[in-house]
């Protein structure tokens, strides 16, 4: 639980009030704006969706990701920032992935919603649960992170968010029912997605 009035953070061992560090690494890694006032907060939908599932699914999900997908962990929640639109998507896919209401727990973060800031690498946040798994890098200067969306990948295969989808879906799922990640899963991919299409109401 985050407190009411969080203590300044330290970087070097000097204060540095009002989360004032905080708010300028996000401005000039990733290009976001930092909310809120005792309790820094991401708002999505602008710069970023996400995709939020239990923490344990998400361990699973952590190593099939691509490596520059910015990740969080807050509390026992994984959240994994993708393009903004994309929780809007996400029932749709769910849908078209024959998971269907199956994994409740996988939810989006759209418009609206926002997350808890991660203290910065190499920044302290005394009470804050919220942390980077992979913190967002940019990709030069002026340039916001990379973020999985509805774009093909090189080599043809399914869109990233499709993928990621799928993924996350299915560590969901094995949670669910106690399996691990070396089980063989309950329910395949979508025959649709493993040759490479996408659905129809996606299509551009």
């Amino acid at each position: 639980m985050v407190p009411a009035v969080l203590p300044h953070m330290t970087s070097t061992g000097r204060e540095d009030g009002a989360y004032g560090a905080w708010r300028r690494w996000y401005a000039r890694v990733p290009g976001w704006t930092v909310t809120g006032g005792a309790v820094p907060l991401l708002p999505a939908g602008t710069a970023f969706d996400a995709l939020s599932l239990p923490a344990a699914a998400g361990r699973e999900v952590l190593d099939r990701l691509r490596p520059a997908t910015p990740v969080a962990l807050d509390g026992e929640t994984v959240h994994l920032l993708v393009a903004p639109g994309s929780a809007g998507e996400l029932p749709g896919l769910l849908d078209w992935l024959e998971w269907g209401p199956l994994v409740p727990e996988l939810r989006g973060v759209g418009e609206g919603g926002h997350l808890v800031a991660p203290p910065p690498p190499g920044l302290r946040g005394p009470g804050v649960a919220s942390r980077w798994l992979r913190p967002p890098v940019a990709r030069g200067p002026g340039r916001a992170p990379v973020l999985p969306g509805l774009t093909r990948l090189g080599d043809g295969g399914a869109p990233d968010l499709v993928r990621l989808v799928s993924v996350a879906a299915t560590a969901c799922h094995r949670l669910r029912l106690g399996r691990s990640g070396d089980q063989p899963l309950a329910f395949s991919y979508s025959a649709r997605m493993l040759a490479g299409t996408r659905p129809r109401s996606l299509m551009s």
